[in-house]
């Protein structure tokens, strides 16, 4: 296992991680294959944190990646909005180029 692994793993476990730490860790699950383990991160995130918007992005690609369409436009589309009331027009953009892609 690799170290940066094992340390956000051992962040998020002790309750301390914040959602930069969580994100980190879907995205060391996504790299290492262990897609199962991403979403579940992305998923516990979303409900710690649903206004971490760049979480909406990679949870939706992801889900793309494994052929799980209909998901990743939920994720997509939740993104889109948050993107919106944000006023960020570069993760909207980049968001709705993933939608297309379901």
């Amino acid at each position: 296992m690799n170290k940066r692994l094992e340390m956000l793993e051992k962040m998020v476990a002790g309750g301390g991680a914040d959602s930069f730490a969580r994100y980190a860790l879907a995205m060391e699950y996504r790299k290492a294959g262990r897609h199962a383990d991403a979403l579940a991160t992305f998923g516990a995130l979303r409900e710690a944190d649903p206004g971490y918007l760049p979480m909406y992005l990679m949870a939706g690609q992801l889900l793309i990646d494994t052929q799980r369409g209909d998901e990743a436009k939920g994720w997509l589309t939740a993104g889109i909005a948050l993107a919106k009331q944000k006023g960020e027009s570069k993760a909207e953009a980049e968001l709705e180029a993933a939608l297309a892609l379901t």
